[in-house]
């Protein structure tokens, strides 16, 4: 590790483990955090990144007797399906686990001792919706009505999406379960409230503090989470279920009917999975460079409906462990703990003009896209047109059209070409002789853009990253027609410095779109005669916990060649003639595509 180097934690939210994911789901957490991640790797820094499936709750009960089985099975059928979607999308996690791991409820009690042990927890009677024909409880997300203070129809049981203001189901007019449409029956219960007003003065300190400077965060994200701000309440986080991590403390630890709410025990799952990966590392402490030291930064991911839950609920927790509300307090047994150095929330991405709906097959799963088009034209569109700053309509036409324009007929041209022309004339990579200004003006353009694309990809604004990088591929192309080499034919040293210089920034462009398009850059890796992994894939392996069954994790080893700088390339490497990078599109995809949607 060199001495310039930071600890990096990327934490992509949780896939709620009750289906696979759609490719709106992971245009928002998965895709982004791997671009990010692989990134900050190859210029040198030591990234951790952890997730997991979120497997506790009634939506998980409520799929589970649908499909007539239990909540672990579908938990267990669920979280294989997910981890083999990313698998395919190429995330590289150093852990992605899950949240019915023995250590995910160990660590997850610890984090509730020590903010009860702080204050920050206290019991309280309040009302809870009950579903007036199972009886099971309700939770807030699944009830509908009227928001009581701007009257949008439609607002949830925890938030009002239009106003943004934290609700209570009670307090919805007209409330309707979105199980059965029935009303449900409010009852007397029990349940541990989150102290949050208690967060006030130290989350507003902490959200201005990220108003301006390297660590900015979104105008969206902090906009929502200041304007929360104003009206901070007590937040169960306790709820009547028999599925989920047991409240630990006498009289309530074995009560088959209580348990902490999904929300609180999934947030807590990022540490918790830095816990296991130390673990599983062979080093128990290790999980402490990314989560105590001062000079650590992490960075969490996930749509704009995760807002409310990474910018304040998690920090306040963090916070409250570490003894730093408004009620002070002493940290717990695991010591202070870091809090997110920024959230970085992407909006919506819709389908040829609709929202992304499993139920009503508004979709496409991810293994059903990755079972018909490559998986770097998928990552590729997310980067370029995907919702990172306001929604966006993703539609068949634009990724075909963006996968035959800029996939084959910019960068898979450039390739063929420069290693096709190096390859049929020479045999191998050529020497260059003397450069002209041409050629130093686009050597010294291709090397620029690594800080260029660097600086962008830091405040991950993916878009104008790749853009850049594909820029530099545009005016490649354009060093070649100018040059055609093909009409050089009585003067073959100029053809050599030609494709020399090509060649290079093929090269560079390789480095330069690796945290994008990791599959492909592996190819034109290997096409230039590089040998071993470039760019680190993940892994699925099935692991053993004491006391616990089996289950399977991503993880994976990306201590590779990939450096974020312009390598020289060596003349006199062997080439062959080039395979594709990527498939045309024929235009018939579109209908294809388009028909399915309306059959389903």
């Amino acid at each position: 590790m060199s001495s310039s180097s930071r600890h990096i934690l990327t934490a992509p939210a949780w896939p709620y483990a009750n289906g696979p994911r759609h490719i709106g789901h992971v245009s928002g957490f998965a895709l982004p955090a791997d671009m990010f991640s692989r990134y900050q790797r190859m210029a040198g820094n030591q990234v951790l990144m952890v997730s997991g499936t979120d497997e506790h709750g009634t939506p998980i009960q409520v799929q589970a007797d649908k499909e007539g089985v239990t909540a672990r099975e579908l938990a267990d059928r669920y979280n294989g399906v997910i981890a083999e979607d990313l698998h395919g999308l190429g995330m590289s996690y150093d852990l992605f686990t899950r949240t019915t791991t023995l250590n995910h409820y160990a660590v997850v009690q610890e984090i509730f001792k020590g903010l009860y042990d702080n204050g920050y927890i206290f019991p309280q009677k309040t009302m809870g919706a009950i579903s007036p024909s199972t009886g099971r409880t309700l939770p807030d997300r699944y009830i509908e009505g009227t928001c009581p203070i701007c009257g949008y129809d439609g607002a949830r049981g925890d938030q009002c999406d239009n106003c943004g203001n934290q609700l209570d189901p009670v307090d919805l007019i007209n409330p309707v379960s979105r199980i059965n449409g029935e009303t449900p029956k409010f009852v007397e219960t029990e349940h541990f409230m989150l102290d949050l007003p208690a967060f006030t003065e130290v989350l507003g300190r902490y959200l201005r503090g990220k108003q301006n400077g390297a660590l900015a965060w979104r105008p969206n994200v902090l906009k929502f989470a200041l304007n929360l701000l104003d009206d901070m309440q007590p937040r169960a986080i306790s709820r009547d279920l028999d599925w989920g991590v047991p409240i630990p403390l006498d009289g309530w630890r074995d009560n088959p009917a209580k348990k902490l709410y999904v929300w609180f025990d999934a947030v807590i799952g990022y540490f918790s999975a830095s816990v296991e990966w130390a673990r599983r590392q062979g080093d128990p402490e290790a999980w402490r460079a990314w989560w105590q030291d001062p000079e650590a930064l992490s960075y969490y991911f996930m749509g704009k409906d995760n807002i409310v839950f990474h910018a304040e609920i998690w920090p306040a927790m963090l916070l409250g462990y570490s003894g730093q509300g408004d009620k002070g307090g002493t940290p717990g047994s695991l010591g202070a703990l870091n809090v997110p150095s920024e959230v970085v929330s992407s909006e919506f991405l819709t389908m040829e003009g609709r929202k992304f709906s499993s139920s009503r097959q508004v979709v496409i799963y991810v293994q059903d896209f990755l079972a018909r088009y490559d998986v770097d034209a998928l990552r590729y569109y997310i980067a370029v047109a995907g919702p990172e700053n306001q929604d966006t309509d993703f539609t068949w036409s634009e990724f075909v059209r963006r996968n035959n324009d800029e996939l084959v007929a910019a960068w898979g041209n450039l390739v063929n070409r420069s290693v096709n022309m190096a390859a049929k004339n020479f045999g191998a990579i050529p020497e260059a002789g003397d450069l002209t200004d041409a050629d130093r003006a686009l050597l010294e353009r291709s090397r620029r853009a690594f800080p260029a694309v660097g600086a962008e990809l830091e405040r991950s604004r993916f878009k104008n990253s790749i853009t850049e990088a594909l820029d530099v591929v545009r005016d490649a192309n354009k060093y070649l027609s100018d040059q055609a080499p093909w009409k050089l034919k009585d003067d073959p040293a100029r053809v050599k410095s030609i494709l020399y210089t090509a060649l290079q920034v093929v090269d560079d462009a390789k480095t330069l779109l690796t945290p994008f398009l990791p599959r492909s850059s592996q190819k034109v890796y290997e096409m230039l005669g590089g040998e071993g992994v470039w760019s680190g894939m993940p892994e699925l392996k099935t692991v053993s916990e004491e006391g616990g069954p089996d289950y399977r994790i991503l993880t994976g080893d990306y201590a590779t060649e990939a450096r974020w700088e312009s390598m020289p390339i060596k003349p006199g490497v062997p080439l062959d003639k080039p395979v594709p990078l990527f498939k045309k599109l024929d235009t018939s995809v579109v209908d294809d595509e388009l028909a399915r949607l309306e059959n389903t």
